[in-house]
């Protein structure tokens, strides 16, 4: 099995990811402030979400992420929504990245098509309490797997090119998505995890360990971190690369922090984000697929061509 990113890597020496979707939802003048995120566009305004997939492959992503983070049965459910609803705007949100994608190859035809990551967020994400950046669920592994299972099937069979399981906070919840993984054969994944510091998941289980766990895996291509402080992320890379072959991914936050209570970012004046020095650094840890993620933006990913001419 072809791992997808090589053509891209080969070609350009790296792979930009897209940035944030939520925070240029919010500067476009969506209303986010609700538990189904991003999510809640699908219905109310998926023409937006399809422009902000295509403004990030204008600044230059070669992946871009669906709108499907926050998307759960089990949140849908909560908001009155019926499981056929729920599954029709899981794919729209697959149907959305691939509708911009072939808007862009109209206008901007590339050598090496962008690909469509469909996002699997994290079982925390759907209790929109911020538990993704804490990692204690308090439910065992077959509940975590029950939970993950028939969403991951239908992002699979949109055709999306890659699964991108995203915020993963803890050991166990990686270890699911591999299994289940393995129940699609055929299917490639990156696996990106939330750490509150340079070597630990916000579990408090070491990130080496999590790696480790997940290394045998032939369906996971890409391992790393996102919606980590810009800080932590140079010490992270190079754990991952002392520990797996794989290829390594960072798509960190802007360096603020993320109040669950009163669900907004405050700012961390003690260590303001310097987003494309921070990536050059990235980059010679041993990152080879880079991009941004809550606060990160369109001009934030444009940046990142210069790592395109300076390696």
């Amino acid at each position: 099995m072809e791992n997808l990113f090589q053509s891209i890597i080969k070609e350009k020496g790296i792979v930009i990811l897209d940035g944030a979707m939520a925070t240029e939802l919010e500067t476009r003048g969506a209303n986010l402030n609700h538990v189904l995120w991003s999510a809640k566009l699908l219905k109310e305004d998926p023409q937006l979400i399809q422009q902000v997939h295509y403004d990030y492959l204008i600044s230059g992503a070669d992946v871009i992420t669906t709108a499907s983070y926050q998307a759960s049965f089990d949140g849908f459910a909560k908001q009155g929504y019926s499981k056929q609803e729920a599954i029709e705007l899981m794919q729209l949100s697959v149907a959305l990245a691939f509708k911009a994608r072939e808007e862009f190859m109209t206008i901007s035809p590339r050598k090496i098509k962008p690909l469509v990551a469909a996002s699997v967020g994290p079982y925390g994400a759907s209790l929109a309490d911020g538990s993704e950046y804490r990692g204690h669920y308090g439910i065992n592994k077959e509940a975590l797997k029950s939970f993950h299972r028939e969403r991951l099937k239908i992002l699979i069979e949109t055709g999306a090119d890659i699964i991108a399981c995203e915020t993963i906070p803890c050991m166990d919840e990686a270890i699911v998505l591999q299994e289940l993984l393995e129940e699609f054969p055929t299917v490639q994944a990156w696996i990106s995890f939330s750490c509150t510091d340079g070597s630990h998941l916000c579990s408090g289980e070491k990130f080496e360990d999590v790696i480790q766990s997940i290394n045998e895996s032939k369906q996971i291509i890409a391992v790393g971190v996102n919606c980590t402080a810009p800080q932590y992320i140079e010490s992270l890379i190079k754990i991952a690369a002392a520990t797996t072959d794989k290829l390594i991914l960072t798509y960190p936050n802007k360096g603020e922090e993320w109040n669950a209570e009163k669900k907004c970012w405050i700012s961390n004046a003690d260590h303001p984000s310097h987003f494309m020095e921070d990536a050059k650094k990235w980059y010679a840890a041993g990152a080879k697929i880079i991009g941004g993620c809550c606060r990160t933006t369109p001009d934030d990913i444009k940046q990142l061509q210069q790592l395109n001419r300076a390696y």
